[in-house]
Order: C-alpha cells, then structure tokens, then sequence
C-alpha cells in the first residue's frame, strides 16, 4: 500500500457512483481509510444514518474502512466558515489517533480547495471527476437513476397504491403498471390466505393477522429491488375492512394491528379505482353483498383511508381510461422536482 492512513470525505447527499469509484480507489491506496459523512443538522439533507449505511454496504466487503460523522449547526453550506473547517479538522485527525497521509477528492477541488488548509501535512490525491455530480441528481433523481448505486435506489422509490373495493380491476392494473414501466409490485397476498378454509367466509383470526403482516413484509423487500417505483395492490386498510366486513372474532386487535401498521406506512400516490364503469366478475370467492352494493362499500373503504389520514385521486372510465389516467400520474410523479 501507498499510503498508511487516508482520508476520503463528503456529504454523500445523496452517494453516487462517483462517490463509489473514489471509495474504491482510496481503500485500495491505503492501509486504513477513513471516510467522513459531513452532516448539516441544520440543513435540509439525507437523514446521516442513512447515508453511514450506505457507506457501510458499500464498504464492509473491504475491510479496511472506517467511517466518522461530522456534524455542523451551518444552517447553509456558505455559512460552514474557514474557522470551523479547522476546528472540524482536528477531530477528524483525533478520531484518526495516526498521521494522515493521504486526502482524497474528485477533481472539481483543487489544491487552493478546503482540504489542503485543512490537511496541510498530508497529501491532496485528485481523482479526475467523472461527471457525476449529487447536486445534479438531487434536481433530477430519476433523470439521473442510473448514477445511483442499487443500495442508494430504494431509499428513491416511489411508492404507488391502489385500492378500491372487490373487482374493481386492482390486481390486474398492477400487474400492467409494473410491466409497463419496468418495475416491481406488491401482489394483495390476502387472495391466497383468505382461501385456506376454502372460502373468506371461514377464515380464522390469525389468517388476518397473517394477511397483515405478511403484506407489510412483501413491500420492504419488494422496494429493494424496483425500478424507481413500486406498485401496490392494496394494503392494511383494505385488510381492515375486511376485517369488519367478515366479522373477523378478533375485529378489535386486528383493526388495532392494521391502523398501527397504516401509521408507519407512506405512499408518494394513493389511486382509488371506482366500482364505476368496471362489470364485477364473480370468481367464486367474491362476495355477493359487495356485488348488489358496489357504491355503498367504495364509500365505506374511502371513510377508513380518510380516517387515517391518507389522501387518494378517484380515478373513473373504463379499463383504458383509468390505465391512461394513472400513467399520467405516475409520469407528473416523477417529473417532479
């Protein structure tokens, strides 16, 4: 190894594959590297712990990586002063507890660059910068998608519900939207638990707190490997309807686990797909009592998302309308800055 002891620092706000490259390079120069998380708790950016596992995923493998997390009360970028890049210097070598060799950064600094006055004894190493920058992706994140590595993408995911009530045409515009834009999808595994009697209308307690905890789990793993968004066909709420609709015995502890489950939940698009302009196919497992009444339990499984505080579009017409309607939505989604 070149050197004993390096350094590599930034905010990794958010980390990009240039960020990687220089990780990659530095670990290789050194006998110990230390890469510092620059933090502005004041400052609107990427919750720290986040970023550190990032760092941590990308680097553990190596083994010869150690990250420190230096924070500042800046309220701005501009107002972190010379005074207090020194006095951050020190900690940074006091955490090194050994002479620093070697400082590594891109080449958008220089040797005039903050580093220098900071490391005065050790070595500025320029890596030539690749073109990736984070304030460019923070602009355009999923313009700039395939500048993240795979561990940083979730982190990015939008999240995409729907729900509406029986037959409505939940389970197969989700399965076309996640086709359609290349992604992945949360099926509703209530379909294949609620058939374990045979029918809903023997299901046990635990098969809806099986159902609810099973769905809750499918999502966080299905978000890691989704193509900017992740579709989902229903979700607790839904379940909670159920719940009170079958008149599950442990209606009071299965609504209590769904609403604790709905206040952890975020959607960046909730779609509620109106009974309206859809036929209802019977399959057999269907209830005949939501059929005869399609308009009553839209309104009721509404009531449950407002209660909880979630927000929805109604979206209307028939199969092509509604599809054309959502794909809109999606795509301002992500136009959005």
């Amino acid at each position: 190894m070149k050197y004993e002891c390096g350094l590599y620092g930034g905010s990794f706000n958010p980390l990009h594959k240039g960020h990687l490259e220089c990780l990659i390079k530095a670990s290789g120069m050194c006998e110990r590297l230390i890469v510092v998380i620059s933090s502005g708790i004041n400052r609107c950016e990427i919750d720290v712990k986040i970023r550190y596992r990032w760092i941590y995923e990308l680097t553990k493998h190596i083994g010869n990586v150690e990250i420190f997390i230096l924070k500042d009360e800046a309220k701005t970028k501009a107002e972190y002063s010379e005074d207090l890049w020194l006095s951050d210097a020190e900690k940074v070598k006091a955490f090194a507890g050994q002479k620093i060799d070697a400082v590594f950064c891109g080449s958008d600094y220089d040797e005039n660059s903050f580093w220098k006055k900071c490391y005065p004894e050790s070595e500025l190493v320029i890596f030539k910068r690749n073109g990736i920058s984070s304030t460019e992706i923070r602009n355009d994140i999923y313009g700039h998608w395939d500048w993240l590595p795979e561990c940083v993408k979730p982190y990015f995911v939008k999240k995409v519900l729907l729900i509406g009530s029986e037959s409505a045409g939940k389970s197969v515009m989700t399965k076309n939207l996640a086709d359609y834009y290349g992604t992945g999808y949360v099926e509703e595994v209530g379909r294949e638990l609620s058939e374990k009697s045979g029918t809903d209308e023997m299901m046990l307690s635990e098969d809806f707190t099986e159902i609810l905890l099973a769905h809750k789990l499918k999502e966080m793993q299905a978000v890691r490997n989704c193509n900017k968004i992740l579709f989902e066909d229903t979700d607790c709420l839904i379940t909670k309807f159920f719940v009170d609709f079958l008149n599950d015995e442990n209606a009071e502890k299965n609504s209590k686990l769904a609403e604790a489950i709905a206040a952890i939940n975020e959607y960046d698009l909730i779609v509620f797909l109106e009974s309206d302009g859809v036929k209802f196919v019977q399959d057999g497992g269907r209830s005949e009592e939501i059929e005869r009444n399609r308009k009553l339990y839209d309104e009721r499984i509404k009531k449950i998302y407002r209660d909880n505080g979630f927000n929805f579009i109604e979206v209307k017409g028939d199969y092509n309308e509604r599809f054309d309607k959502i794909r809109e939505l999606v795509d301002k989604m992500l136009e959005a800055k």
